[in-house]
């Protein structure tokens, strides 16, 4: 165990420290994405006519800029781009092997390779979030209770968890078809929508409450952007916060488990070539 502990260490410093080696190029990167937060308020004041006070289905102008600013922040956390169609391409080309023939596991290297990366996004993000939700701290809610608080943190690591499982599983299908890159485009458009980076995950389940608005109660993607931005926002009633967090964390250990079987079976059926 102690040996592991300090093999993880080991990746997750040197990980960190590949990260930080360009830091000038890493934070101009990390900077230049902040630049759709801009247009997203002028679309959002744009859909709302400058009308302040109007409510669309439930969500006002600030509410909007609120929860997009949440979503960001909570996307930051559970994107993991590049991270199936890593996978697939060692799978293909055989660099997977190197995994296989040294006492390194293939998922908890990249598992502490991700982790480096989240922290050296966010140790150059801060400073243009800070200044991001200090510009527009008009339209902020304010902080809720610790009890809520921490809900919310809870949240966006067991959303960094789900998102790095789910694409890791999408990736680890290159052990039976090497080509996956449509599945992650689909997996993208998916995503993207039933996560709710795109509107409040209330707008679908309102206007279609027995279609696809009922399966978005039973998919993970809603826990990549709208929970935790939910439960900041206060949309979350307080006695349901548990609820929805143990089920969040049933999300984790299954998606967890389908990993662990998938890479089990994929490598009893891979052909080590290439490498």
């Amino acid at each position: 165990m102690i040996a592991g502990a300090r093999t993880n260490w080991l990746i997750l410093k040197t990980s960190l420290e590949a990260r930080l080696v360009y830091r000038a190029d890493f934070f101009f990167a990390t900077l230049v994405r902040f630049l759709p937060i801009v247009t997203q308020i002028f679309l959002w004041g744009a859909i709302f006519a400058n009308q302040t006070e109007r409510k669309l289905l439930g969500y006002s102008y600030a509410n909007m800029v609120a929860y997009y600013l949440l979503t960001m922040v909570a996307r930051a956390f559970s994107s993991m781009p590049g991270l199936a169609s890593g996978i697939a391409n060692e799978v293909r080309d055989g660099t997977v092997n190197k995994y296989l023939t040294q006492p390194v596991d293939m998922i908890g290297f990249l598992f502490w390779h991700r982790v480096a990366h989240k922290l050296a996004y966010y140790a150059m993000a801060i400073l243009p979030f800070s200044i991001v939700f200090w510009l527009c701290r008009s339209y902020l809610p304010g902080w809720p209770e610790a009890a809520v608080t921490a809900a919310w943190f809870a949240s966006l690591i067991m959303g960094f968890l789900i998102g790095f499982l789910l694409e890791a599983l999408i990736g680890l299908i290159a052990f039976w078809f090497l080509e996956v890159s449509s599945l992650v485009f689909i997996y993208m458009m998916i995503n993207y929508f039933l996560s709710g980076h795109m509107i409040p995950l209330e707008w679908i389940t309102k206007a279609n409450p027995l279609g696809i608005g009922y399966l978005i109660h039973y998919l993970p993607f809603q826990y990549l952007a709208y929970t935790p931005s939910a439960i900041m926002l206060g949309r979350i009633p307080p006695e349901e916060l548990s609820r929805v967090l143990m089920i969040e964390a049933a999300w984790v250990v299954g998606l967890f488990l389908a990993v662990r079987f998938t890479f089990s079976r994929g490598v009893k059926r891979y052909s080590a070539f290439g490498g």
